[in-house]
């Protein structure tokens, strides 16, 4: 596994694009998640986020502070995260768990005044729940119906 100075949490800049348009999945995984080139414009309230492995885009997630959070959470002060993908080349090599293990000391430098980061995990996507479990996140026992079946909703302290 790599040390985690070599890998960091950036919000997405121009010189992440050309990468980023190139991420690869395979189809178990894409029915999960939405392709980061589909996600590049940004709208209010939404943050692109780039999980980067010595400067060179290697993960993406977004994060949320619109209205759609309220439908995990009463927490006026959450997050939502969505959209977590690992370019397929990428994978196995520990970027998932070293970025999503950043995103409490992220959430209180970018994002101060928030104090949860909650998301929607689909049941059966098991290698996503396991890894958000592994990083900190519980069940908060609430579930949602999603394109694919039940969602399980999860939260993580930022303290």
């Amino acid at each position: 596994m790599e040390r985690t100075e070599n890998i960091a949490l950036e919000f997405l800049k121009d010189s992440h694009l050309e990468i980023l348009t190139t991420f690869e999945l395979i189809e178990d995984q894409k029915k999960f998640t939405t392709m980061p080139n589909e996600l590049l414009t940004n709208a209010d309230g939404q943050y692109s986020i780039v999980i980067t492995h010595k400067n060179k885009p290697v993960g993406f997630f977004l994060l949320h502070t619109t209205s759609r959070v309220m439908k995990y959470t009463e927490n006026k002060h959450a997050l939502l995260l969505t959209s977590l993908s690992i370019n397929n080349k990428e994978q196995g090599k520990g970027y998932a768990s070293i970025g999503m293990s950043m995103l409490t000391p992220f959430i209180k430098s970018a994002f101060p005044m928030y104090n949860e980061i909650v998301l929607a995990v689909n049941h059966k996507n098991a290698p996503a729940e396991k890894l958000y479990k592994k990083v900190g996140f519980v069940d908060t026992a609430k579930r949602i119906e999603g394109p694919l079946g039940e969602q399980l909703i999860m939260s993580l302290k930022v303290t």
